[in-house]
């Protein structure tokens, strides 16, 4: 057992020492930070991030969202994204204004998610999302944005339609609701295939109407099938495409015609081969009938026609009036038919042309042409004096030369 003189002397060096250190400004002082160095170099040390230690120094997350928050106008066929750097997602959702929910994918790592879309238009949707750092902190974060605007989508109409059965000569035709400035654009985005194997071009006739057809009529008996791609297709200036659509037409036998309008006759054929030879009396000199391939559009049991639409009056030795024609088959928007010739011109079939641009035929030949042939057969007039239809007035499109097709 230690003296006891000795324990009293440790106390009492203890005891000095602490006052001497309290004197110098050391652990009671009132201020000032801990002197000892190891604390004094702490902060700039490299053993705070190691793992453990209370404070963990991690890299920051990164984190790209698209689209932007708050944004609009957004092409409801554009992805929407999360992608993050040092750290992973734990979970994300994408939800309409009226609760509808959209799907999406999260990579295997956690570091993207994708929508699986697409959008709907005039949406605002928001997505929730929460982000997980190195150290596992969580962040959780909304945005909302808003597609394209009812005003900016363009819809767009289409023949002939899916499954109808047509002639070889019917080209395919577009109408869109909005101007087009990006053909190229929308020309990629709509694929057209034969079973025949023929290729085609496209032919712009407005900025609203474009046609395809193959440099020769469509092979008899076969199938067109087009694959449109026009949803989130920027038309020009911010109009967006609004549909995918696939069509499928089938191409009849090959059923034409030639209207002579110098021998006053009309020929029908069948996959080349004559059927059938009918009198005819054509446009007189005043209106002579139109030139060129002429494609059926349509048919009527009776259709009424009027000498004012076009632009005939009263006192014109032309004027007729009022009347009703049978078998009318369409080949013009302006009013060039097929039809079963008045009474009053049936004792001038195959003798002369007195029309007014039509072709007329007796009893037999029209019902003949209203019964088996169909909308997209084709009859092609000649010598007459009759220049060409305008192009858009009815399918002009075998009217135009190949070479000069493609625009």
């Amino acid at each position: 057992m230690a003296p006891k003189s000795w324990s009293t002397g440790r106390k009492a060096a203890a005891l000095a020492a602490v006052c001497a250190l309290a004197a110098a400004g050391g652990v009671f002082a009132a201020a000032g930070p801990l002197a000892h160095p190891s604390f004094a170099s702490e902060a700039a040390s490299p053993e705070r991030s190691t793992q453990g230690l209370a404070f963990p120094v991690v890299p920051p997350v990164q984190l790209t969202a698209a689209p932007a928050d708050a944004a609009t106008q957004v092409n409801p066929a554009a992805p929407v994204t999360l992608k993050v750097d040092n750290g992973r997602i734990e979970r994300a959702a994408l939800t309409s204004a009226s609760g509808d929910a959209v799907d999406g994918t999260l990579s295997a790592d956690g570091s993207a998610w994708t929508a699986a879309g697409p959008l709907k238009f005039n949406t605002r949707y928001t997505y929730t999302y929460s982000v997980v750092d190195g150290a596992g902190r969580s962040t959780s974060t909304t945005h909302s944005f808003t597609t394209v605007s009812t005003a900016n989508e363009a819809d767009a109409a289409i023949y002939p339609l899916d499954g109808m059965k047509v002639g070889v000569a019917q080209p395919l035709q577009i109408t869109f609701s909005e101007p087009v400035l990006n053909r190229d654009a929308v020309e990629k985005a709509i694929k057209i295939s034969s079973s025949a194997g023929q290729a085609g071009d496209f032919h712009w006739f407005s900025n609203t109407m474009v046609r395809y057809r193959p440099e020769n009529f469509w092979a008899a008996n076969s199938t067109i099938t087009m694959d449109m791609k026009l949803f989130g297709v920027d038309l020009g200036k911010g109009q967006i495409g609004n549909f995918n659509k696939k069509v499928t037409i089938h191409i009849g036998d090959k059923k034409t015609a030639v209207a002579d309008a110098a021998a006053h006759t009309f020929k029908a054929f069948i996959n080349d081969k004559q059927v059938g030879e009918w009198p005819a009396t054509m446009g007189d000199t005043r209106f002579p009938s139109a030139r060129g391939y002429l494609v059926l559009m349509e048919k009527y049991r009776v259709e009424h026609m009027s000498a004012a639409s076009i632009g005939l009056k009263p006192g014109d030795p032309a004027y007729y009036g009022e009347l009703d024609v049978n078998f009318a088959t369409r080949l013009t928007p302006s009013g060039e038919f097929i039809h079963q010739a008045t009474d009053s011109a049936l004792p001038f079939i195959g003798k002369a042309n007195l029309s007014h641009g039509c072709i007329g035929l007796g009893p037999d030949g029209a019902q003949w042409v209203f019964d088996n042939m169909t909308a997209g057969d084709v009859v092609q007039v000649v010598n007459t004096d009759g220049d060409y239809a305008a192009n858009d007035d009815g399918y002009g499109d075998w009217n135009i030369p190949w070479a000069q097709y493609a625009n």
